[in-house]
């Protein structure tokens, strides 16, 4: 389990260890691997899992360019009935989709997640136009995923603070790309910045200081910057 509140733009590094499996089933885009986790979910009538789980094949494949897991040997080499081992080589990805579901998710399997990660790897930027983008996580699966915080842009605040800028402008902050200016003009907040009040209606003396500190110097652009450098991405245009 990950003891990670992740949110919108946290740029992680995933991994999780090769484990045995078996191979289910065979087509031009997919294998299907025999999952060596999850188990059935006796409780939920309307979805029937089997037990397999489709994993790209391969470069060029549908879904190559979201899919975090790998086999050995090779994908493109596995048949039917062969043994294989999958898992996820350390890989930076960012992260354009955290949600929570109470109560948990009904996917077929347990468990059932109560919280889900959606994310890009590394040099892939995200389309806000696409239907469907990146590849989704349980942090707190059975799956033995290892995530670690990479960077996280505007550590330093938390979902739903408000911020007053340089200029005197109120921002509100729901994560690095969704600031709402209270005057509704847009833009970017102007640094320093002073936290006016916490995502839970509070702040104390530690976490004003905080906030001045950390925008003492920099810029918003500074911090996307670093961000870019991290994630080898675009942010969304939104």
């Amino acid at each position: 389990m990950a003891d990670i509140d992740f949110r919108t733009g946290d740029v992680l590094e995933v991994s999780c260890p090769f484990t045995e499996a078996r191979v289910a089933d065979v087509s031009g885009g997919h294998v299907s691997i025999r999952w060596p986790w999850w188990q059935n979910d006796p409780d939920v009538e309307w979805i029937e899992w089997n037990g397999n789980v489709a994993i790209a094949r391969g470069p060029g494949t549908p879904g190559w360019t979201n899919e975090l897991f790998r086999t050995e040997p090779s994908a493109e080499l596995l048949q039917v009935g062969a043994a294989c081992r999958v898992g996820i080589p350390p890989t930076v990805v960012h992260v354009i989709e955290a949600q929570r579901f109470d109560p948990p998710l009904e996917t077929g399997w347990l468990p059932r997640p109560n919280r889900e990660i959606v994310v890009l790897r590394r040099g892939v930027s995200e389309d806000v136009n696409a239907v469907e983008q990146g590849n989704g996580l349980n942090p707190d699966d059975d799956i033995p995923l290892t995530i670690k915080l990479v960077f996280r842009p505007y550590a330093f605040l938390n979902l739903g603070d408000d911020v007053a800028d340089r200029l005197g402008r109120a921002w509100h902050f729901d994560g690095p790309w969704d600031w709402r200016a209270y005057d509704e003009q847009g833009g970017t907040p102007a640094w320093p910045l002073t936290l006016l009040t916490g995502g839970d209606g509070s702040a104390d003396a530690e976490r004003y200081a905080q906030v001045s500190t950390a925008t003492r110097t920099g810029s918003h652009q500074t911090e996307t910057e670093q961000w870019r450098r991290a994630a080898h991405a675009e942010p969304p245009a939104r």
